[in-house]
């Protein structure tokens, strides 16, 4: 299915516009191709499972920086065991499979932000960060 569809995409937007970006600036990819039943988080075994693919996506993309929303995405793509709530708001590195260091950001899923919207303030900050880092790649 596409990506952040519904009430998730419609905040994801806003982030985006918020910081002067839209999807047509970005390119936006799930870590695993499906929606998995019940939209239940991927277990560990799905995304790894699903890596090899996520991973082309981004060689073949090859973007100035990425943006990991939410945990599983964060876990995969970062090579880490920690939640996403100690990863956000750090600058950590990507590494391809050929080598390219990419700059990413964990942060918040846009559904997490919605069943917690305390927690906007924080994803807030990290995509003010990702704007600065934009900036600075110019």
């Amino acid at each position: 299915g596409l990506p952040f569809v519904g009430r998730s995409g419609r905040l994801l937007d806003r982030m985006l516009a918020a910081i002067g970006l839209d999807r047509t600036s970005a390119y936006i990819a799930n870590v695993i191709p499906w929606r998995p039943p019940g939209n239940r988080t991927p277990t560990p075994h799905e995304t790894e499972i699903c890596r090899p693919f996520i991973e082309r996506q981004i060689e073949l993309v090859n973007p100035k920086l990425l943006v990991s929303l939410g945990g599983p995405s964060a876990k995969t793509l970062l090579n880490t065991t920690e939640g996403i709530l100690r990863l956000r708001g750090n600058w950590r590195t990507h590494t391809t499979a050929s080598g390219t260091i990419i700059p990413a950001m964990p942060t918040l899923h846009p559904a997490y932000l919605l069943r917690t919207p305390a927690h906007k303030k924080l994803a807030w900050r990290d995509f003010l960060e990702v704007k600065a880092k934009l900036k600075a790649l110019e």
